[in-house]
């Protein structure tokens, strides 16, 4: 067994991997929406952006593909539409920002922002492929900053 880490440079131990309808679309809407930065995105044969990578604080965040990129047949929440299961759950320093930012960009509002019991001060939206992101700054139960 090597002792070598197997992840590539700087990649976490999970991200998550969505499937998108339109990969460009979706890079434009995540750094518009929800400030994130794009990293590798590799273009398909015909120049298309493909597997798309994201990145929030230095951080890999999320990477995405277009339905029936990689000869995959997943379908994103919004085609089959339906309401995943899942929701991405995200640390900022301003919730209330991040959700008239994600708004004017065209998101969903699913939970305006609001002081949550576990001292969580967040927000929820649903994306163009019609994912769920969370926003939320802690400030403490009962003490919100």
């Amino acid at each position: 067994m090597s002792e070598a880490d197997p992840r590539a440079p700087g990649a976490p131990w999970l991200t998550p991997y969505l499937t998108v309808r339109d990969a460009q679309a979706t890079l434009d809407f995540y750094q518009r929406a929800f400030g994130f930065r794009p990293g590798e995105v590799s273009p398909d044969e015909s120049g298309q952006a493909e597997h798309c990578e994201m990145y929030y604080r230095d951080s890999l965040i999320a990477m995405f593909a277009p339905e029936a990129a990689f000869g995959n047949t997943a379908k994103s929440p919004r085609t089959l539409g339906i309401e995943p299961p899942q929701t991405f759950y995200v640390y900022c320093d301003d919730p209330d920002a991040i959700f008239g930012q994600a708004m004017a960009a065209g998101a969903h509002a699913v939970v305006p922002p609001s002081d949550q019991p576990w001292g969580d001060r967040m927000c929820c939206v649903r994306d163009i492929d019609g994912y769920q992101w969370g926003f939320a700054r802690w400030g403490g139960p009962g003490k919100q900053t």
